[in-house]
């Protein structure tokens, strides 16, 4: 794998798919900013984080997703990889918050954002964005955030952080071109925030309701059973879970 390092950049995101229009980049090729100021994540929004203390990177995939079907199964797949790597860290009481966020005690200790480009029919290169919160410990407006640190108590090395997803990320990434996607999807139901549970939630209209998480379609559709015991699909702009 290639590692770019940089000290400060817009969006990790925006720099590698800059770079990949402009020359040949490597498959598996990663950026890494120690100051992300333009970061983005879901639905539009800003990814902040406090300089040094957490983690902020992009890597360029190709040759993994041969269809438009498949896109989510990648999505599956880099949420389901950083579930195994903040487990083996002894990381407590995960889930995977639909669409890909990965939460520690219900709080959001990492986000995903991935862009994908289609070349042609058969060749789509997609661009992994992932932040995670390693080292900060206060987050001012934003409740339900936290961090590695703060949900185990302990301070991590950054980098051994990122090598550890990374490493884990190669080996999921051939297993998945080798047996498919029925392992990542597995791993993601079964750990799927809320699932199985009533809950409340608000469609983009404002009106709030209850229903119950049953599935995500490979499409990446949520699949809730409403009060009246009809199933419903939501896009994840139509869609917000109140917890």
């Amino acid at each position: 794998m290639h590692i770019i390092k940089l000290n400060a950049i817009d969006s990790t995101n925006s720099y590698l798919k800059e770079l990949s229009a402009k020359q040949m980049v490597a498959n598996f090729t990663v950026v890494v900013a120690e100051n992300q100021t333009n970061g983005r994540g879901q639905r539009g929004a800003n990814w902040e984080v406090e300089k040094g203390k957490n983690l902020t990177f992009s890597v360029l995939i190709k040759d993994v997703l041969v269809s438009a079907e498949e896109v989510f199964n990648l999505n599956v797949l880099v949420a389901a990889t950083l579930f195994q790597t903040f487990l083996n860290l002894k990381i407590e009481n995960l889930a995977i918050k639909w669409a890909n966020d990965i939460l520690a005690d219900k709080k959001k200790i990492c986000g995903i954002l991935i862009e994908n480009q289609f070349k042609s029919a058969s060749e789509i290169l997609s661009i992994v964005g992932i932040g995670i919160n390693v080292n900060q410990e206060h987050f001012i407006n934003l409740p339900q955030a936290s961090s590695l640190k703060n949900s185990s108590g302990k301070e991590f090395n950054k980098e051994e952080v990122l090598m550890l997803f990374l490493s884990q990320f190669q080996s999921n990434l051939a297993l998945y071109k080798n047996e498919g996607s029925s392992y990542f999807w597995n791993l993601y139901h079964e750990n799927l925030f809320k699932k199985d549970v009533p809950m409340a939630f608000e469609n983009a209209d404002k009106v709030k309701f209850m229903g119950i998480i049953k599935q995500v379609l490979p499409n990446g559709l949520l699949q809730l059973e409403l009060e009246d015991d009809t199933l419903q699909l939501f896009d994840i702009k139509q869609l917000k879970m109140l917890y």
